[in-house]
């Protein structure tokens, strides 16, 4: 028996024609320079300017299915391009800017994409490499002040000047793709994973819901996370979809000009890795900024350190919440939120999870013979997740061994609880066997960077002829602090088991990052390998 419901496509462009028709007053403001200022335009005018984009695109030769990338930062020409690119039937691409040269011309040659869309900002990063991909037969220079000439370059401006709105958006199918992202490529060269309209749809409705971001009308979103990195963790299409405000702060992404972001415009709702938010919390401890309108921020793509939650709630009155997803997964998968019965004392508790599964998404753990492991908070083995936003393969890759009976192998290990609680404790290629016994690298970094004078750490596992592998810390301590090697060390002490405390320990200016702000410990070991770390023996039982 079938049901008596209309069968209608779920596509972006119902999420665009949506925000125009219901919320067209709501506002995209994009930030200008690190004072704040911005430019403000209304949902009505994105949207009459995404049907002039479609159309100019169609007038250039793009057609259903042609690729279109985007070379942007987060502003209001990258989210008309988010908008019209899928809803004309065409295929968005967003490339991720700090990408090594190599790694840019691989994906935009794999996708074949036709046409990109770049600030002009960003123009002399991305002219040199044009000779090397032989099927972009248009560049679309989006502002001013480059400096670089590229021979042929259209101007964005120009192009939507010349072109009427009113463009009539097609009837897709919607399991089409409307955009496409290419991992990070931390070993091997990125792999390709595309949305679908349906999954982009559902997974906009996911992050809308109650029981994750929440985000409708009477919010204001502070767009932090790249909209080249896993689609900005959703939150421009579940912004356009509800009608919140969309607060785009283009490279204006430091702590000085974030906070003057904040005091002036009000943000309600924000997502960002933990080292934006690290670095704001050191920049406001000196510089007093009023937070009050932030009801939550979300932070993803690390380990969130606990301490680092607790001191914005303790010292800003700020609700972070811990999420986690991945390209491959559109990418929300779980955001801890604590469950109804914690008590106040409790909640932190829960927040210092990695985040419980939200509706949509189904997760399991596997041993490494792949049988399933029970549901019991204690049981480790590798998370494997399915659902409407999950890719269930790459795009031109099979990659049969990131897939087990058509589920994603997520290569991150940990528990999950009865109550869909998960808690990461490393990644598979991360984690240490120390004679035969295991430690988790992401517990271990969370609990030195609870130390108050630490502003990052990143472990990784070094050769030891007694024990095959043992633990190094690549430190990074407050500047001018007098803390030691030694203090950190002894600060460790009933904090982690006796024996996961490391003999060695580098102190480094920075750690190494990916280029979606993730620790780079491939980096690291290569520094190791060769002899470039200065490594510091310490005796664990001097701090015991």
């Amino acid at each position: 028996m079938l049901s008596t419901m209309q069968d209608v496509p779920l596509l972006v462009s119902g999420i665009l024609r949506h925000g125009q028709q219901v919320y067209g007053e709501s506002e995209v403001l994009t930030v200008v320079n690190a004072e704040g200022d911005v430019t403000t335009a209304s949902f009505a005018t994105v949207a009459e300017r995404s049907e002039r984009l479609a159309a100019a695109l169609r007038r250039l030769g793009i057609g259903e299915g042609d690729r279109v990338a985007t070379f942007l930062w987060n502003n209001q020409t990258h989210l008309e391009a988010y908008l019209a690119i899928p809803a004309m039937g065409a295929v968005l691409h967003t490339l991720n800017v700090r990408l090594f040269p190599e790694q840019l011309t691989y994906i935009v040659n794999h996708a074949e994409d036709k046409v990109i869309i770049v600030d002009a900002s960003l123009l002399p990063l991305l002219a040199p490499l044009l000779e090397g991909m032989p099927t972009v037969e248009h560049l679309v220079v989006n502002g001013t002040g480059e400096t670089v000439e590229v021979a042929g370059a259209l101007r964005y401006e120009e192009l939507l000047a010349a072109e009427e709105p009113g463009f009539v958006w097609p009837e897709l199918d919607e399991r089409v793709a409307a955009a496409m992202c290419y991992t990070s490529g931390t070993t091997g060269n990125p792999k390709g994973v595309v949305y679908s309209h349906r999954s982009t749809y559902l997974h906009s409705m996911a992050v809308t819901a109650g029981g994750s971001l929440g985000i409708g009308e009477m919010d204001r979103v502070l767009s932090i996370v790249p909209m080249f990195h896993a689609n900005a963790w959703g939150t421009p299409y579940a912004g356009f979809m509800t009608g919140a405000d969309l607060l785009m702060p283009q490279q204006f992404l430091q702590a000085a000009p974030l906070a003057a972001v904040i005091r002036r415009w009000r943000p309600t709702v924000s997502a960002g890795v933990p080292t934006i938010w690290s670095d704001l919390l050191r920049y406001l401890r000196a510089n007093e900024t009023d937070l009050s309108s932030l009801r939550m921020i979300t932070a993803g793509g690390a380990a969130v350190p606990r301490q680092l939650m607790e001191q914005f709630q303790d010292e800003l009155g700020v609700r972070m919440v811990q999420g986690w997803g991945m390209t491959e997964t559109s990418p929300l998968c779980a955001l801890a939120v604590a469950p109804r019965q914690a008590s106040v004392e409790e909640e932190m508790d829960w927040r210092s999870r990695t985040g419980r599964v939200v509706p949509g998404v189904e997760v399991r753990i596997c041993g490494d013979d792949g049988t399933i492991l029970p549901n019991d908070g204690v049981s480790v083995g590798e998370f494997e997740v399915r659902g409407p936003w999950i890719t269930g393969s790459y795009y031109l890759d099979p990659a049969p061994d990131r897939f087990h009976d058509g589920w994603l192998r997520t290569g991150d290990i940990g528990t999950l609880d009865a109550r869909g609680f998960m808690q990461i404790s490393d990644r598979t290629k991360d984690v240490i066997k120390s004679g035969g016994e295991w430690i988790s690298s992401v517990e271990l970094e969370i609990e030195v960077m609870a130390h108050p004078d630490v502003v990052e750490a990143a472990v990784i596992a070094v050769p030891d002829e007694r024990w095959s592998e043992r633990p190094l810390v690549a430190l990074v301590l407050e500047e001018g602090t007098e803390t030691t090697v030694e203090d950190v060390m002894a600060f460790l002490v009933g904090r982690v088991s006796r024996w996961w405390l490391p003999e060695r320990w580098a102190i480094i200016d920075e750690v190494p990052k990916t280029s979606v702000g993730k620790f780079d410990k491939k980096v690291l070991r290569a520094r190791y390998a060769d002899g470039e770390l200065e490594v510091l023996r310490v005796d664990p039982s001097q701090g015991a």
